[in-house]
């Protein structure tokens, strides 16, 4: 399987909606969803493609010049566990290294939900070096937000 990722670019809600989209699973609110697709035209967007078609994304947020985070991500089903994700998250690091970055941070549903799908998302982060740092209690309301963090 030939993974090609392109940009980052913006204005990438129409590619980017169908993915997160086949995700109810992960992106099943709808609020949160909708500012997701925004987000992909305003911020700096990933896209990797499997044999010229979309398969996954990523966007990221530069908060200052040291740090950043993987602010959604997002790879079509029948395409996990085959190298896409981490295909972008190497293009991002790359990316921000040539702007100096120095942390990569990523929120993800804390350890003290049970939720499987979250369990495997938490172990692709850790896979791609990335470290727990805390989980927050307040920031999503019910749900536990773990920041994970990587020096780049």
């Amino acid at each position: 399987m030939d993974i090609h990722v392109e940009g980052p670019r913006l204005n990438n809600a129409a590619v980017c909606e169908p993915i997160l989209r086949a995700l109810p699973q992960w992106f099943g609110i709808e609020s949160a969803t909708q500012e997701y697709i925004r987000s992909t035209d305003t911020l700096p967007t990933l896209i990797a493609s499997v044999d010229g078609q979309a398969a996954g994304f990523l966007s990221i947020k530069q908060h200052n010049p040291y740090s950043a985070e993987i602010y959604v991500m997002a790879v079509l089903p029948q395409y996990h566990r085959q190298g896409i994700g981490r295909a972008l998250v190497d293009a991002a690091e790359r990316h921000l290294r040539e702007q100096n970055v120095e942390y990569l941070q990523v929120k993800t549903l804390g350890t003290a939900h049970p939720d499987p799908g979250y369990a495997k998302t938490r172990q692709f982060y850790l896979a791609v070096g990335f470290r727990p740092l805390e989980e927050l209690e307040d920031l999503w309301g019910p749900n536990p937000c773990l920041l994970m963090v990587k020096r780049l």
